[in-house]
């Protein structure tokens, strides 16, 4: 799995009675692959997933894949938690969508391991994953920092295909890890407004949940720093950092919610507890932007 591009974390819509609004979803997700996105990700944070049940994830999955399908576009999906056996059990179930080609895991979280503990734990699931893993590198979430060495070593496993690095800024891990990757691991922007600075440094792409606002610009941002254009590129990553600064004012995906559901494209704005919803300061604010 070679991964490249701009890659998005499909919310979850919900109509009006609280149920998945699935013909939105599937909307979304062909609009974002008709602008130029490489792939989608389902069941990701943006998704809500904690919050969906079983049935549900099971649903979205499906919509996404067939999408994919039609599109011969790339599917990742997330999968696994903080318990090695669990995460294990959850790879082996994507074998139900061939559609599949990746899985978002997790470092694991609330247990924080030592990096060792990391690396066992990946060593473990790359030894039992039908799909390729993309690891996810995000300590703010997690309360587990990883490494740029660590990173390295994970990158070597024969399963591993990279990582959406998102750990709140362009930090000395960061400038090590995109110095010296391993070869055929693929260091993916987590946070929308550092984008242009990881593709500057050498990144691959993002998996970025902005993009649903203007996909083919964030697109139009990747292959400007792959073909050079710096003077393009520096602008517009300007410009798109404001916009995903906005829409992390509150807790994702609240905002990008709001926005979608100003725009008309989705049913309603509505998330699930614990999340409320966002401010019409914060979604006016996106709009004025856009």
């Amino acid at each position: 799995m070679t991964l490249s591009g701009v890659y998005l974390p499909l919310i979850t819509p919900f109509a009006g009675n609280g149920e998945i609004a699935l013909d939105a979803l599937e909307d979304l997700a062909r609009a974002a692959l008709e602008e130029g996105a490489a792939g989608l990700v389902a069941l990701g944070t943006t998704a809500e997933v904690a919050m969906l049940a079983e049935e549900e994830r099971r649903a979205v999955v499906e919509v996404c894949a067939k999408v994919c399908r039609e599109r011969s576009a790339e599917l990742i999906v997330g999968a696994g938690s903080s318990d090695t056996r669990g995460s294990a059990e959850a790879l082996r179930a994507l074998k139900t969508w061939p559609e599949v080609t990746g899985a978002l895991v997790t470092v694991p979280s609330f247990v924080r391991p030592s990096e060792a503990g990391v690396l066992a734990h990946f060593t473990a699931l790359a030894e039992q994953t039908p799909v390729p893993i993309v690891v996810y590198n995000i300590p703010y979430r997690t309360g587990q920092s990883v490494g740029a060495a660590t990173l390295r070593r994970i990158g070597e496993l024969p399963m591993v295909a990279g990582v959406k690095h998102a750990v709140g800024g362009v930090d000395q891990d960061t400038l090590s890890l995109l110095a010296d990757p391993p070869e055929g691991f693929a260091v993916l922007a987590g946070d929308d407004p550092y984008l242009s600075a990881l593709l500057a440094l050498g990144g691959s792409g993002g998996i970025l949940a902005s993009a649903h606002l203007r996909t083919g610009l964030f697109v139009e941002l990747v292959e400007a720093w792959r073909s050079g254009e710096v003077a393009h590129a520096r602008t517009l990553g300007h410009r798109l950092s404001a916009l995903s600064a906005s829409v992390f004012t509150e807790p994702n995906p609240t905002v990008i919610k709001g926005v979608l559901h100003a725009q008309g494209r989705i049913p309603t704005a509505s998330v699930r507890l614990p999340l409320v919803p966002a401010g019409q300061d914060s979604v006016e604010a996106v709009l004025r932007l856009l």
